[in-house]
């Protein structure tokens, strides 16, 4: 039933110099190398206190979101194929005639189901790092994580920090395995993401606070084999007792493991869920009162922990003091559970742990290469904070409402969930849930609503919303979202109007002329000469006209690239009859649009098909020109 342990692997000498230094190998922190591995002009080193790789998975539960991200590494396939996707959920309350036994109230469909093209699943999430551990290596860098490194010290020279090309952070490790204790490994680094957790030794050494409550309550988790009469154990299910309190079921890829949430009683405010003295079969025994009168017949506990409720947020995410202006540049950064901390039964850690760093990595790549002002880097904090700070509100709501709560009146006796509150929570979170409604606020990189009435179902500030159109050159069916692959370009997407593209006095026309010819276009300035046309501006045009020749459009649509100058003929697309782009997302049929898209697949921008100025001026506000 087991995974088979990981061999150890070897261990090599740290780099003395790096660009990027990432702390902790969890979702976050892969992510972030993950696209680090991208750009071989930028040296990458992630290191952790483990051994070795993550063997059994903690938080399984992948957004249609997450899915998204991860198909944005060419690994979605993966996911969905060897997930077990979440369908239904259901609701069991003490039975009004029998109260000691028992009733469901209600079997409905998942709330997050069409958010995406993807489903809600579940899969180990040792199985969702060894896809990023793959990648990175498959990359053009190679890389590899450092394990059985201890971070004991991290400091940053403040003098140094203005100065990008500098290299401002100092980090101390202690070697943990065998053959390495007593050796200390000094790097040097240019940035740094803490993403070590929730104990996180980074956040601690840039003096970073947690603000919030601590945990008053803990639950029970386990991963198990059972035989039961219980109907609904492939079910997703919530079940509230009378008198033993509530379990939260998950059942888990591969067909027969179940995951269970088992609530535990309250504990001192100060308490850690270490504390609580309960052991497997303790889990077991209570889940078995509250399934009363189903049966639980346990064969096999995969794992198991304890865990406590508590919400918490960290003051501030990057190494400025708060209050700082964007102009002051961020040198070190905090992730995932190092910056934000919370229950698990809402399924949100890895699912906004994972976002965190891939709205992160292509900011830090961008500025390294020398493609984008500095204070680009200062919106981690700005975008992400207001995300986590929505997770914990959520998360504190999802927490009062699974948990029995003891009756002021008399402690003794407890008042029972109202499952019913349950499911509207659940369906009025489902686009936060599933991370399809996650929006960052207007700035300079989320602009353009006025303009929002030209395509109501791009939304701004929210990720590009796929949706299935065919190629011109060829009638291959193609999801736009999956265009926007995780390698630091922008993407533009035209959307034409009613007039015939092909017509050099189209605003169609015109504006791929704009692109490919005009000295104030965003392609021109910010192109690297010798690089190809799309290297950091990738264009693509969707048309409604169902009787386009490749050749009849702007050479721009299909630009010549490469060594030989070998013609792209996967940039154009019509809107397919029945499943229509223009319908879907309610763009004018009339007008048009064109919609910008961020590097993390979020929408930037949207402007009329006529408006050449603005997209300059958009793109001026934080591209620095190539020469």
């Amino acid at each position: 039933m087991a995974r088979k342990a990981y061999p150890t692997p070897p261990i090599e000498d740290l780099p003395t110099e790096v660009d990027v230094l990432i702390v902790g190998t969890g979702p976050a922190g892969l992510t972030m190398a993950r696209q680090m591995s991208e750009f071989d002009d930028i040296k990458t080193c992630i290191v952790d206190m483990a051994p070795g790789p993550l063997l059994f998975g903690r938080a399984d539960g992948i957004s249609c979101r997450t899915i998204e991200i991860m198909e944005a590494f060419n690994s979605s396939e993966m996911v969905v194929k060897e997930s077990y996707q979440l369908m239904q959920n259901t609701f069991w309350e003490p039975d009004a005639a029998n109260p000691q036994h028992i009733k469901r109230t209600e079997k409905i469909a998942d709330a997050r189901a069409g958010l995406s093209e993807f489903t809600h699943s579940i899969v180990n999430q040792a199985r969702l790092h060894e896809l990023l551990i793959d990648g990175m290596a498959n990359s053009i860098t190679n890389l590899r994580p450092h394990y059985s490194r201890e971070l004991v010290n991290i400091q940053i020279n403040d003098s140094l920090t203005q100065d990008l090309a500098s290299y401002p952070i100092t980090a101390t490790f202690n070697r943990t395995d065998d053959a390495g204790v007593g050796k200390v490994e000094i790097l040097e680094a240019r940035f740094a993401v803490g993403a070590d957790g929730g104990r996180s030794s980074v956040r601690k050494g840039l003096g970073i606070s947690l603000l919030g409550d601590t945990a008053n309550k803990a639950w029970g988790v386990m991963d198990i084999l059972l035989n039961t009469d219980f109907p609904d154990i492939r079910v997703k299910s919530f079940i509230q007792s009378k008198d033993h309190g509530a379990v939260m079921t998950i059942p888990r890829e591969g067909g027969y493991l179940c995951r269970f949430y088992v609530e535990l009683g309250q504990i001192d405010k100060d308490a850690r869920a270490l504390d609580v003295k309960v052991t497997e079969q303790d889990l077991i025994a209570k889940a078995q009162k509250i399934f009363h009168p189903y049966t639980l017949d346990v064969k096999e506990v995969a794992w198991w922990s304890i865990y406590s409720v508590g919400q918490r947020i960290a003051e501030r995410f990057d190494n400025r003091s708060s209050g700082s202006l964007d102009d002051v540049i961020p040198r070190a950064f905090v992730t995932g559970d190092a910056c934000h901390t919370h229950s698990p039964k809402g399924g949100w850690g890895l699912n906004t742990s994972l976002p965190d760093t891939f709205n992160l990595g292509w900011k830090v790549a961008a500025v390294l290469q020398g493609r984008s002002d500095a204070k680009l880097l200062a919106t981690y904090s700005t975008e992400r904070r207001n995300v986590a700070q929505h997770l914990i509100d959520a998360d504190k709501e999802l927490s009062r409402l699974v948990a029995t709560r003891p009756n002021t009146g008399d402690a003794s006796k407890e008042t029972k969930v109202d499952t019913a509150k349950i499911e509207a929570f659940m369906k009025r979170q489902s686009g936060f849930v599933s991370g399809t409604s996650i929006e960052y606020l207007p700035s300079y990189i989320c602009t353009g609503q006025k303009n929002q009435h030209l395509a109501p179902g791009y939304k701004i500030g929210q990720r590009f919303h796929s949706a299935e159109v065919a190629r011109v050159a060829d009638g291959g069916r193609q999801h736009l979202g999956h265009l926007v692959k995780a390698d630091g370009r922008w993407r533009i997407f035209l959307f034409g109007g009613d007039q015939d593209p092909t017509d050099t006095s189209s605003s169609e026309y015109q504006f791929i002329k704009f692109l490919a010819n005009s000295t104030s276009s965003p392609v021109t300035k910010y192109t690297p000469s010798g690089c190809d046309v799309d290297s950091v501006i990738d264009t693509y045009a969707t048309f409604q006209q169902q009787d386009l020749e490749m050749h009849d459009l702007h050479y721009y649509l299909w630009p010549a690239k490469g060594k030989y100058g070998l013609r792209d003929y996967e940039k154009v697309f019509h809107a397919q009859a029945g499943n229509d782009v223009y319908d879907l997302r309610g763009i004018n049929r009339k007008r048009g649009c064109v919609v910008v898209v961020r590097p993390d697949q979020h929408i930037a921008n949207i402007l009329p098909v006529s408006a050449h100025a603005e997209l300059s001026d958009f793109f001026d506000a934080f591209m620095i020109e190539q020469t």
